[in-house]
Order: structure tokens, then sequence, then C-alpha cells
């Protein structure tokens, strides 16, 4: 007779590993077959990777959702003070991407917080971020960015991949496929989220996607609260031994299937075979047509997405161990945790920059802290409060904290959202700011960058980046140089072409940033 407890775990065994193709697949895009795969190929021909020797292992991007004020945080304008309430002079705007207030009168608004000089180097900084201003010295403030898209989704899109087209990496996927996870047993493209402010809007997943490189190396969401990956768990009833025995089992049937019609190559050990298929073939897999319109359906290891299955069972089940240790924030002692201002399980800004550390210290390539919360249309003084005390004084947390350990070195933090806001006025419920495309500031701490530097410069109303202009792409070369890896050479085949994350437009990395 059928034992029903018996027979309701294979039930929710069969979920699991339904749930696993999209679930848990994205978990385990990242690390089994990553080492393996860099050290057996490279994508068009350009390895092996790095190219040159890294300044960093890793980054951490703090990426400001909804973007900040360029004009309340680290770009004083006197001039824009001197001429609020003034009418905008034409001579800027005429025939330039306006948002919402396009053809609206447009009207000069001053900043509306104070600033001071700050540290031995005398950065710039509002009185908005304190805590900014006690790391001044390390900051490397980019005071000139500029962008090309000026609404939110298509900016987040920008930022992200280089480009407004939908379905292309994102930079956290191509770094992760270049230079895979140091982790056997995390994902090495991490994404945390955190809300608080004005107009918390979502973010897709999109901007985590691998796009057209191999599925394995797609961004995972971890959720701060409640179960930090869906269905990572194992079902009421089954032990590790069991779900042990099952992957192997689940293994052995792909490694079947696909033997009896593709044989194995001769020579070299399976993980290579596999992990070959996730670099060199992929590109040319996109030319030859998809391997899944083969008779029978069936799939083969010739496409990257049947190593992506074998190695989601496989990282799932260690991420099982793996996962609620690293979320476990009771080994912090409490000076750490009052350090961050983090509260374990509240998915806050704060517990997400202390998941941060922990993630690096356990060798995540890539982690991306969203906080989503500055899009200041209106009533910017009450929410920049708002947001910059839920994440000021967090940030300042982590870098105090990577250099107390010795980890800051080799460790790239990025702050920054989409884009600026308009140095003319827009009132909803209070003054506020539209988007703005043309200037904005980020900051850059860490390996290989000089702290205490301020570099670019808008005009005197903070509406043109016009010194040392910084476009995303040279962010994206920078990023990829300090990691070993010259963005020119660093490319896949894609529908017939070269495609990389900087384009095929000019992009430079910023060597006088660079110390």
């Amino acid at each position: 007779m059928l034992d029903p407890t018996k027979f309701a775990n294979q039930i929710q065994r069969r979920t699991f590993l339904n749930s696993a193709g999209v679930s848990l697949g994205s978990a385990a895009l990242s690390a089994m077959m990553a080492r393996d795969a860099r050290a057996a190929t490279a994508p068009n021909e350009q390895r092996p990777l790095p190219h040159h020797q890294a300044r960093v292992k890793r980054i951490i991007y703090l990426y400001m959702s909804g973007g900040p004020s360029h004009l309340e945080t680290f770009d004083e304008k006197p001039v824009l003070a001197k001429m609020h309430g003034q009418a905008m002079p034409e001579s800027f705007t005429k025939g330039q991407p306006i948002a919402q207030l396009q053809g609206q009168k447009l009207t000069c608004q001053g900043p509306m917080i104070g600033f001071r000089k700050h540290g031995e180097s005398g950065q710039v900084i509002s009185d908005f971020l304190p805590w900014h201003g006690k790391m001044a010295d390390d900051l490397c403030i980019l005071r000139s960015m500029v962008t090309e898209q000026i609404n939110h989704d298509p900016a987040h899109t920008f930022m992200n991949t280089g480009t407004a087209i939908n379905g292309r990496p994102s930079m956290g996927s191509w770094i992760n496929y270049g230079l895979g996870s140091e982790a056997d047993d995390l994902p090495g493209f991490v994404v945390l989220t955190s809300e608080g402010g004005r107009n918390p809007q979502p973010i897709s997943s999109r901007q985590w996607s691998a796009g057209f490189l191999p599925s394995q190396f797609q961004g995972v969401q971890f959720e701060s609260a409640g179960d930090p990956v869906h269905y990572v768990g194992n079902p009421a009833g089954v032990s590790m031994a069991q779900q042990r025995r099952l992957v192997d089992a689940i293994r052995k049937l792909d490694e079947h299937r696909d033997s009896s019609r593709h044989p194995v190559y001769p020579g070299g050990s399976r993980a290579l075979q596999l992990g070959a298929s996730l670099t060199s073939d992929q590109p040319v897999a996109a030319e030859r047509g998809n391997h899944r319109d083969k008779p029978g359906g069936g799939i083969s290891a010739h496409d990257p997405e049947v190593a992506a299955r074998i190695a989601a069972y496989e990282l799932a089940f260690k991420m099982q161990s793996s996962v609620p240790e690293l979320m476990d924030l009771s080994g912090e002692t409490q000076a750490t945790l009052d350090m961050y201002g983090a509260k374990p399980g509240d998915g806050s800004f704060a517990s997400n920059c202390l998941l941060a550390r922990r993630m690096a210290e356990r060798g995540v390539r890539f982690i991306q802290l969203y906080h989503r919360g500055w899009d200041h249309h209106g009533d910017l003084v009450n929410f920049m409060k708002i947001s910059c005390g839920l994440t000021d004084h967090p940030a300042w947390a982590l870098l105090t904290d990577l250099k107390q350990r010795g980890m800051l070195d080799e460790t790239l933090v990025i702050w920054g959202g989409e884009f600026g806001r308009t140095p003319m006025f827009q009132g909803k419920g209070g003054p506020g700011r539209d988007h703005h495309i043309k200037a904005f500031s980020m900051w850059l701490a860490g390996g290989g960058v000089r702290g205490g530097l301020t570099y670019g410069a808008t005009d005197e109303l903070g509406y043109n980046s016009v010194e040392n202009v910084v476009h995303v792409r040279d962010l994206h070369a920078t990023m990829l140089h300090l990691l070993g890896i010259d963005h020119e050479r660093f490319s896949v085949k894609h529908q017939g072409l070269d495609a990389r994350l900087t384009g095929v437009e000019k992009a430079r990395v910023l060597h006088d940033v660079l110390g």
C-alpha cells in the first residue's frame, strides 16, 4: 500500500524540481560551472581572462534607484542659488530632452541644503550626507556623469546594460560570465533590494538578466526578509541525504539522455566539457539555431541550458546550507550590528550592506544593492532626509567595515542612480526636481581608485557636464579594467556581431581617477 507521507513528499519534490528550472535555475546559474568554463575556453577566442593584472576581486554596487539630485548631494552651485526663482536661460534648455517639465515655464531652483568641505581632501558634500563627510578621503566623486535615457525603466536598463535595448546582458552578468564566482556554494551575482523615500518604484528583474549569455550568469535576487531564495529549502520530511540522492539521480538521467544523442568528447572531464559549452559553443549556438528544436524536443550539452539545468540541482543543494548561514546575522557582534544600524530580517538597506560584506567575504563577485525611493519630483527636502537617513550611515559602515577587515583594497564600491535631477523647479507637494540626463554625480571607492578626488565638473547651473565628461560606458569600461578585463577585447558573438558591454561607440577607462 502506498505510504501517503511518502507520496506527498514525492509530489512536493516534483514541484521543487519543476520550479528549479526557473527559480533555482536562476540561483544555480553562477557557481558550479563558471570556473571550469573560464579555464576551458574563451568568449570570442579572447581568453585567457583576466587580460591584465586585476586591481580588485569584486564589486559592490550601491544603486540609488530613482535618481538622486546631484544639486543636493555632491555638486554645490552658488550661481544657481543666486538665480533662484528667475527664468531658466533658454540657452541651456532649448531643444534639450526634458521629462515632465516639457512645454512648461522653467524656473531656476537653487540648492535646498547647505554644503561643507570634509576631510583632508576638502571634498564638498551636502549636509544631507553627514556620514559621507566622514569618509570623504576615501571617495572619488564623479561630478560629470551623463546618460542617454530620461525615464526610469530605460535609464535603469542603460545603466545596467550599456544600452536601452531590452534583452542585453547586465553588467553583473558580463562580469560573472567573464570571471565567474570565487564561491562554490553561492551565485557569482547577487541582488538585494530595499526601499524608503518618495515613490519606491519596482525594479524589473530584467535589470540583472543574463540577456543572450547563458542564463546561469544572471543575477539572483536574495530576499533579506523571509526565505532568502524561493524553493531552496527541503520540503518537510525530506532529509539532506535524500536530497543528495535525488540530485545525483537527476544529473545521471540528464547525462544519459545527452550522451545517447551526443557522445561524450574523448579526453577531459565531464565538468570541463559542460563548462566549454557555456562559453565557446554558446555564441555559435545563436547562429546554428536553437538545439531544443531537435527531434523529440531533447536538449544537449551543446545547448548551455542543459549545463545550467544540471548545475541548478547541484548549486541549489549546496545553497541549502550556505544561504541560511550567510543570511543568519546572529554570529555578528552587537558592535557590528550597531555600526551598520542593522536589524536581522528587517529588509533594510543597512542590513543589506552588512549582507553585502558577508557575501564579499564568501567570494560573490558582483553584489548589487538597490535602494528604491529617490524619485523626488516634489517635497524634495523631506524625501531626501528619508532616503539619505536610510542609506548615508550604512554606506559609511560598509566602507569602514571593509577597510577594517583589509577588504577595501580588493573591492570596488560604487554609489549612484540612473540619472540626476534638473536645476529647474518642479512642484508636487513642495519644491522638487525633474529627471535629468545631462549631468549627475556618482562616487567610487576602494581598490585602485584615488580617494579624496573630485573628478569632472558641470556648468554654473549644474545643467551640463562640461569638464572630463564621464559617460555610462566609461564607467563600465573602468569597472572591467579594475577587474583585469579589457572592455574592447571582451565580446560575445551575437546575431553576427561582436557584442560588448561597452557597445560599439568609443568608451574610455578613467585612468585619471585610478591610483
